[in-house]
């Protein structure tokens, strides 16, 4: 009797013993785990204003007058602000005139257009916040066209500024029989980060 018991014991630590090796044994065989992150940055949301209007002033009728992009009271004037560094695509859409529209009188609509154009390099881009329409700065981009501006970065180099300063010009055609009046036309400025 105390030798089945004896046997059976025997048994039970060779049982132990196995299940004791694989348990030593097991951890070289387990698995392995690592965390890594998801990460982004958001970036400043880009701002853009119409900070001055490109300034025609008083027009003969029949005489074209143009408008310098480096006049301090003649030059349109945009402003993009956004991440210091990062490129953004820009687009213009000019008009094709300036349009008039006046009540005569009775309460009839008088309304009359004048042709305006935009020649190939009359936009200037510029990069620092000080610029003004004369002095652009040794990063400015001169004579550009304004109806296929190119991506630009903000800041162009220049470290802490976030901006991209657009100087426009342009010239207006009176007719000889142009209407008397106020004329003006929208230009909308649209930028967009490209993820550069």
């Amino acid at each position: 009797m105390y030798y089945n018991k004896f046997k059976t014991l025997i048994k039970g630590l060779g049982l132990l013993t196995v299940l004791v090796a694989v348990f030593i044994v097991s951890p070289l065989s387990a698995q392995d785990v690592s965390t890594g992150q998801a990460k982004a940055n958001v970036l400043a949301v880009l701002v853009v204003t119409s900070e001055a209007d490109i300034e025609f002033g008083d027009v003969m009728q029949g005489v074209p007058k143009i408008a310098d992009k480096t006049s301090l009271t003649a030059a349109g004037r945009f402003k993009i602000v956004g991440e210091e560094g990062k490129e953004v695509s820009v687009f213009m859409q000019l008009p094709d005139y300036l349009w008039n529209d006046s009540t005569a009188a009775g309460g009839a609509s008088d309304e009359d257009r004048m042709v305006v154009a935009f020649s190939t390099t009359d936009a200037d881009l510029a990069f620092t916040d000080a610029s003004t329409p004369a002095v652009h700065g040794a990063n400015a981009i001169t004579d550009q066209d304004p109806h296929n501006l190119s991506e630009v970065t903000l800041g162009n180099g220049n470290v802490g500024e976030q901006v991209c300063w657009i100087f426009m010009g342009g010239r207006v055609f009176p007719t000889v029989d142009q209407r008397t009046g106020v004329y003006s036309a929208d230009i909308v400025l649209t930028a967009a980060y490209t993820g550069n």
